[in-house]
């Protein structure tokens, strides 16, 4: 990475929508893919990215996810020259301050970014799945004298008014934004991935500071810098992303990889790989009985019943004769003898006792946690 840039993640949402995962956890924390964390996918782009100064953003339950991170060794930003460190809002001299916004995230910490001096800076979320090298778009914005690059991507025109729509001239300068359009004037969305020149940035969190306004990117500051006529910039993204903040969503990318729907490939392309952490000794286990299909199944897993397509994760006892149908099972759970569990997700140390079935014939996700019994 040739140029000055800082990335700071976006890490402290509540995650309503996740039910009980998120009870005790922040969103990016929550498992995904048998082996993985949310937050492992940011990190890894930033570190194949040669991006090795990182501001994490947590507020929300951030216990779990502060541990996870530690001192960035998983993604190599443990070195002299790298920084990793997570930033929760703090007590100062004006009060104590939760984070109202996207933007104010940031404004608290503009201190922080003043002692960094960055040329431009690499916003990002914690709940998106993607691999991906941000090089490209940083290398954009810097050729095209942007003052903020905005990456997007296509989506279902049906779909568009769930998303920010960037409407675009030929030589793809944003010429409108719209939140949540009834009317979308494009297909293409907002992915929450910014470049901002620093120096422009500031000024305008600044100005947005003092107003009366919900301190977001989305809705404030790409607005305003847009009414100002600056050059905004959107940079078209190719490939798998998804945003997991809904049960269904996270269900659907958990399925997407399970049943190779998806370009994320793990095994693949070094440069793209995502890291994570791996302390599972153990192999996993599939008895003599055991039938699995189209499924991903981490170390440590024990496997005596039928699954099918399926997520199961890390120290997962599923008995003999149970049978889990298109569900993510989160570490720790424990299906028992002939119970029967069809498109759900099972919380972290969860168990089904024997014979319950559960969601037989929904197609709605279930989210199922604690002891499950008749």
């Amino acid at each position: 990475m040739s140029h000055n840039v800082v990335a700071m993640i976006l890490a402290g949402g509540k995650g309503t929508r996740l039910g009980l995962l998120t009870k005790k956890m922040a969103k990016p924390a929550v498992s995904f893919a048998a082996k993985y964390r949310i937050i492992d996918f940011p990190l890894s782009n930033c570190a194949n990215s040669g991006i090795n100064t990182i501001g994490v953003l947590t507020q929300y339950e951030p216990t779990v996810l502060d541990s996870y991170i530690g001192n960035g060794e998983k993604w190599g930003f443990n070195g002299v020259h790298a920084l990793l460190t997570s930033i929760a809002p703090r007590q100062t001299d004006e009060g104590a301050n939760w984070y109202k916004g996207t933007a104010d995230a940031i404004t608290q910490n503009i201190e922080f970014l003043d002692g960094l001096s960055p040329d431009y800076v690499l916003i990002l979320s914690g709940d998106h799945i993607y691999k991906t090298t941000y090089n490209e778009m940083i290398d954009l914005h810097v050729d095209s004298g942007a003052d903020a690059t905005i990456s997007v991507i296509e989506v279902d025109p049906k779909e568009a008014s769930r998303f920010g729509i960037m409407a675009v001239d030929k030589t793809d300068r944003i010429t409108e934004f719209q939140e949540k359009p009834k009317k979308p004037k494009s297909n293409l969305a907002s992915m929450g991935v910014y470049v901002f020149t620093w120096k422009v940035l500031r000024k305008y969190l600044i100005a947005d500071k003092a107003l009366d306004t919900n301190h977001d990117f989305g809705g404030d500051i790409i607005p305003a810098m847009l009414n100002d006529g600056l050059k905004l910039q959107a940079y078209r993204f190719k490939g798998y992303w998804r945003d997991v903040g809904t049960l269904d969503s996270l269900h659907e990318a958990n399925m997407d990889v399970a049943l190779d729907r998806s370009d994320l490939h793990f095994h693949g392309d070094r440069s793209t790989r995502i890291y994570t952490e791996d302390t599972y000794s153990l192999p996993h286990y599939l008895g003599r009985e055991a039938s699995i299909k189209s499924s991903i199944c981490n170390q440590g897993a024990i496997v005596l019943g039928n699954v099918n397509s399926s997520v199961i994760s890390n120290e997962v006892l599923i008995e003999e004769d149970a049978v889990v149908d298109r569900c993510v099972v989160m570490e720790g759970s424990v299906i028992k003898r002939g119970a029967k569990v069809y498109n759900a997700i099972v919380a972290p140390n969860t168990t089904i006792e024997s014979g319950v079935v559960v969601n037989a014939n929904s197609k709605e996700i279930a989210l199922v946690g604690g002891k499950v019994s008749h």
